[in-house]
């Protein structure tokens, strides 16, 4: 991109300075795909398995066996990858789910993080 500065003075004196010469500007590229969030289920002792089911096939549109598996990895390795998408969406999501999880009495930990 090419800038071009006005002359700072009309004056022909050698002593002003002019800024008429054309400046090379650098510009950042600008990433055309949003950077990725994780949604993570984390594990605990009181939120039951069937509850962790239920959130995963109502909020995050998972079919039965999906969210038995996700739920399953979450029990043995005490966290899982719930789904990968934009931040506003991930944050949307995890903050449903807790609200969802407070009203029914349950303790469930939902987190984000970067891809």
């Amino acid at each position: 991109m090419h800038v071009r500065r006005p002359r700072a003075s009309m004056s022909q004196d050698p002593k002003t300075p002019k800024f008429d010469e054309e400046l090379d500007v650098e510009t950042k590229p600008v990433s055309s795909v949003p950077r990725r969030y994780k949604v993570i289920f984390h594990n605990d002792d009181y939120t039951t398995q069937e509850f962790v089911v239920e959130v995963l096939e109502r909020f995050f549109h998972k079919t039965q066996t999906e969210a038995m598996h996700i739920m399953l990895t979450v029990h043995r390795m005490g966290s899982a990858v719930a789904t990968v998408t934009t931040r506003d969406v991930a944050e949307t999501k995890a903050s449903q789910v807790m609200e969802y999880a407070r009203e029914n009495g349950m303790p469930l930990l939902v987190t984000t993080e970067p891809e």
